[in-house]
């Protein structure tokens, strides 16, 4: 049994070398695993070991039967060597010899060979170049007029190039380059000059506010030179006028060549004194941009696209130059820049219509004017409605004026922007009153409400120039002595002449007639008196701290405010020249607005009055069911016409007051007492008549008929 399990291992293990001598070494691994699988690896190792030395034998073998063969070939290729170095020689020495014997032989031959081909070369480069070297000199000059950028002559160049001597040389292979070119070369200079455009678009978008700037500032000139020559007729013979220096500038600008080589954009001008001339404002802007794009595209064909994306570009231009900054009604200079820069715009454009046949039309102009003038209308309403200064709205009036004027002389109508301005004119109205009743409110505030005091003269002439009073007894009187009025009324009455000048500053330069400014005048003078000084003087009347004194000078006051509003009728007649009595003239309400204040005191001093009586009353504690009256009076009643009489006694002992019963005072103090007697009356009326009152004595009655008597012997 052991013998036949030794005879499979020694099969297995042949098995197994002969798989490893006919398997890949890659794939050895499974094979040699089943080696190691089994017990036997020991025996399998030596019979590997015997197979090895087995192979190395057969090897040596056949190397030992091989190696003569290979040592005779080594040595026949040496040999074969030596012969074929000794064949080289002798061919290397065989060529140089040749080479030698025939050197000299070549060199003549290859010299003919050239001197034959460049005289060939020669005289047929001479008769091509006679053709192609104007062609060549044009080309030149071409791009040596595109890279000076001198493109209206370059494009002339291209025009001779083209038809007159490419034809010549057609067909040569740098003419056809040059003829594919031609059209690029034409493209190049559309946008080379395009590109000039653009800047100079660009660059008067961004100067139009000097542009603007400059032109207000001529017009500005040109009014005050106005003035001067309406006031002064001979000095007019030695200046232009705007129109005259616009028209002259235009034909500097025409007489120019528009093929002009200056640099597109604004020119650096330097800011100018006011009192020196200040350039026009065609002369900071160099158009020739314009001719040279102009004058290139009508060449060209395209004159119809270049004026369609003029327009197109310039009308964007307007849209953003037209939308004013959000804070533009913060300051003057807001509202300046905005004007300057439409200006500007304009400037332009009515420069270009009158120096381009056709770029830009007056429709063209009409329609951009239209759309601006509606925007700009828009925005000032818009903006100008937030200005609650009225210093501010005279500035933005005085500047819409020059914006309208500057571009009224330059042929656009500008009507709507002064009805615009009388709009303006309500807004700054309003702005006045608000202003004007703070100015009031402090006036009544801070005085006094006591006759002025004067110790002298001047003092005495000092306010009756303030205001208008003349009372020749108070003038007989010695100093010290007092004005029948308060110091509120000099005040007031000089605060409403101020009004009165502010309402005229805003007229002025509005082209409206003297009768329109004075019917101005007068409604605005008219809402200060009847709703402004009103609603202060009513104020002042209804405050709870207000005493009968102060009521009574209010009275006064008013009476003398009164009697005032003929010398104010008198003021706004001199500043306008337009008599009252001319049609449809407004009259003042001054009158009525203090009569009203008056009649709204007298009104407060009855009903504080009849409160103080109400008050006394309340202290009224009758005994109804008293056997016997009093000695005398009740206390509550003599302690109320002692008070009566304290405050009567206000009214006829005024300060400055002569005959006091022909004053406004006593007619109070009348009105007055007849008003306290008879409330007192139906008050003490109905103390008998109060339904807590169910039965009374004699006692009672005669106490009641005692103060009865009292009242009665006090009216006397």
């Amino acid at each position: 049994m052991a013998e036949l399990e030794s005879l499979e291992t020694a099969a297995e293990h042949e098995r197994i070398l002969r798989e490893i001598e006919s398997t890949d070494t890659a794939c050895i691994g499974p094979t040699l695993r089943s080696v190691y699988d089994g017990e036997e690896h020991g025996r399998f190792m030596e019979k590997l070991e015997a197979r090895i030395r087995n192979h190395d034998r057969e090897i040596e073998k056949m190397c030992n039967f091989h190696y003569q063969g290979f040592v005779d070939s080594i040595t026949e290729l040496l040999k074969v060597r030596g012969e074929a170095q000794k064949l080289k020689n002798q061919v290397t020495d065989t060529n140089r010899k040749l080479q030698n014997e025939g050197k000299e032989l070549i060199i003549a031959m290859e010299e003919l060979k050239q001197c034959r081909l460049q005289q060939r070369n020669i005289s047929a480069t001479v008769d091509k170049l006679t053709l192609c070297l104007p062609v060549l000199e044009m080309y030149s000059k071409l791009r040596e007029q595109m890279k000076s950028k001198r493109h209206y002559p370059a494009l002339k160049t291209l025009e001779h190039l083209e038809h007159t001597y490419l034809p010549q040389v057609s067909h040569y292979r740098f003419c056809k380059v040059m003829v594919d070119n031609i059209p690029k070369l034409r493209e190049e200079i559309k946008e080379v000059s395009m590109s000039d455009l653009k800047d100079f678009l660009e660059s008067i978008r961004k100067h139009s506010d000097k542009i603007g700037e400059t032109a207000m500032k001529q017009a500005q000139q040109q009014r005050n030179l106005d003035n001067i020559v309406s006031q002064h007729p001979r000095i007019s013979g030695g200046k232009k006028s705007k129109r005259e220096f616009c028209a002259s500038s235009d034909l500097e600008v025409k007489n120019t060549s528009p093929m002009s080589e200056q640099d597109s954009g604004i020119l650096d001008v330097e800011d100018e004194d006011e009192d020196e001339e200040v350039p026009g404002a065609q002369d900071l802007v160099d158009f020739s941009p314009v001719y040279r794009c102009l004058h290139i595209y009508s060449v060209l064909g395209a004159r119809e696209t270049f004026e369609s994306y003029y327009r197109k570009q310039r009308r964007k231009q307007a849209r953003l130059v037209l939308q004013p900054p959000s804070n533009m009604h913060e300051t003057l200079d807001g509202y300046r820049k905005y004007f300057n820069q439409i200006v500007g715009f304009f400037v332009v454009e009515d420069h270009v219509l009158h120096t381009t046949q056709g770029l830009v039309n007056r429709a063209y102009l009409d329609e951009l004017w239209e759309m601006a003038l509606s925007k700009t209308i828009a925005a000032l309403r818009t903006h100008s409605s937030y200005c609650s200064d009225p210093s501010l709205v005279l500035d933005l009036k005085n500047l819409i004026v020059l914006f309208a004027d500057t571009l009224q002389g330059y042929g656009f109508p500008v009507n709507q922007l002064f009805d615009m301005l009388l709009e303006i004119q309500d807004q700054y109205s309003e702005t006045l009153l608000k202003k004007w009743s703070g100015v009031f409110r402090n006036i009544l505030d801070s005085d006094n409400y006591s006759p002025i005091p004067v110790s002298n003269e001047e003092l005495y002439k000092k306010i009756v120039g303030q205001f208008p009073f003349q009372d020749a007894e108070l003038e007989k009187q010695p100093f010290p002595k007092k004005f029948p009025f308060s110091e509120f009324v000099p005040k007031v009455y000089n605060q409403i002449k101020e009004f009165i000048y502010a309402c005229l500053k805003f007229s002025e330069d509005l082209h409206l007639s003297s009768t329109e400014v004075d019917d101005m005048i007068r409604k605005s003078t008219n809402l200060l008196l009847t709703r402004t000084l009103s609603n202060c003087l009513q104020n002042v009347i209804k405050r709870k701290n207000v005493g009968l004194t102060e009521l009574v000078q209010i009275i006064i006051n008013t009476t003398h405010l009164e009697k005032s509003c003929k010398f104010l009728e008198e003021f706004i007649t001199n500043i306008t020249n337009v008599l009252p009595e001319t049609v449809h003239t407004t009259k003042l309400y001054g009158t009525t607005t203090f009569k009203d204040a008056r009649h709204a005191a007298e009104e407060e001093i009855y009903t504080n009055l009849n409160q103080k009586i109400d008050q006394f009353l309340q202290l009224a504690d009758y005994d109804w069911m008293a056997p016997e009256p009093g000695s005398r009076a009740s206390d509550y009643l003599v302690d109320l016409i002692g008070f009566l009489r304290s405050t009567f006694a206000v009214f006829t002992h005024l300060p400055g007051q002569v005959d006091v019963h022909s004053t406004m005072s006593g007619k109070v103090a009348q009105t007055a007492c007849m008003s306290a007697c008879k409330h007192l009356s139906t008050s003490l009326l109905q103390l008998l008549l109060e339904a807590e009152v169910r039965q009374l004595t004699l006692g009672a009655l005669q106490q009641f008929n005692l103060d009865v008597e009292e009242c009665e012997r006090e009216c006397r």
